[in-house]
């Protein structure tokens, strides 16, 4: 399989949906999650600043009747959770309870992460919801950044993993699978997607999105990449398939932006009810800020 015969987001297109929170690196808007509930479009994001101004400050969850023009509904600010940062949030509807936002919190002074929850009967009353510990990671690990999905066979989760065992190389990451009967209660089934050597993703590979499944292919996903530690922050996306044990890499380069630090990471993948994916990128742009953008394939 080749990344031609996949539908998979470029820079082609894109549309900027949440601007940069002002000009220059190290401010961003991304790191996305979305779904698409009755005809309605719903898309969390962190909002990041440079280290000076104090990185991940908050995250905001928004609607949409046409998945472009978002309007945020509820806002979640790191102090809430005393934590030194947020990274990526994942917002799903419970069936039966509502609604639930995940997210990705940074233990001050350390390199450790931990995942959190908030569950609320509407996205509004999301920063008031009930608050659940979900993954604490431990001396040994940060966990960080999880693509969440459900159905009938239960929840599923693809989480990024940090070792913080080798003072200096924290970034190093790896994906693993969970699966859980109620999406609070995790069961881990071992690493699925990791770095290859001497390829553009030899640092870590951080699964991003889980593509809509088409008759006849393995399932596959998204994922983010880095060939060096001083790629941090600055990943792009590849394609990984499943071959019943873990994922594989499709070869082939990865996706970029054409802009300053050629980021372009954290997708999120929409179906569309037309047989298309609408996707979310966080994407560098040429003044080194990132955006928010979106492309329909």
């Amino acid at each position: 399989m080749s990344l031609a015969a996949l539908t998979v987001p470029t820079y082609d297109d894109a549309r900027v949906v949440v601007p940069a929170p002002a000009p220059g690196a190290g401010n961003w808007a991304g790191a996305a999650s979305a779904v698409l509930v009755d005809g309605t479009f719903w898309l969390t994001y962190r909002v990041r600043r440079p280290l000076d101004e104090g990185r991940g400050v908050s995250v905001v969850v928004a609607r949409s009747d046409d998945g472009e023009r978002f309007t945020p509904v509820a806002e979640v600010h790191r102090d809430a959770f005393g934590c030194e940062s947020f990274e990526r949030p994942v917002l799903v509807p419970v069936p039966g309870v509502g609604w639930r936002l995940y997210l990705s919190c940074a233990t001050p002074g350390s390199k450790h992460w931990w995942v959190d929850s908030l569950t609320a009967a509407t996205p509004e009353e999301l920063p008031g919801g009930e608050r659940v510990l979900v993954l604490p990671g431990d001396d040994t690990v940060a966990v960080k950044d999880p693509v969440v999905t459900h159905g009938a066979d239960g929840w599923e989760m693809l989480l990024c993993c940090h070792p913080l065992t080798d003072t200096g190389h924290e970034d190093r990451m790896t994906s693993r699978l969970l699966r859980s009967p109620d999406g609070l209660s995790w069961t881990d089934h071992g690493e699925v997607l990791a770095g290859r050597p001497g390829e553009w993703d030899a640092r870590g590979a951080r699964a991003t999105a889980v593509l809509p499944d088409v008759d006849g292919r393995p399932r596959t996903i998204l994922y983010d990449g880095r060939p060096d530690a001083a790629s941090n922050w600055f990943e792009t996306t590849g394609v990984a398939t499943w071959d019943g044990a873990r994922y594989v890499a499709v070869d082939g380069p990865p996706i970029s932006s054409p802009h300053s630090d050629g980021a372009w990471r954290y997708a999120s993948a929409v179906p569309l009810p037309d047989g298309r994916v609408r996707f979310y990128v966080e994407a560098a742009r040429p003044d080194g800020a990132h955006d928010l953008v979106t492309v329909v394939r």
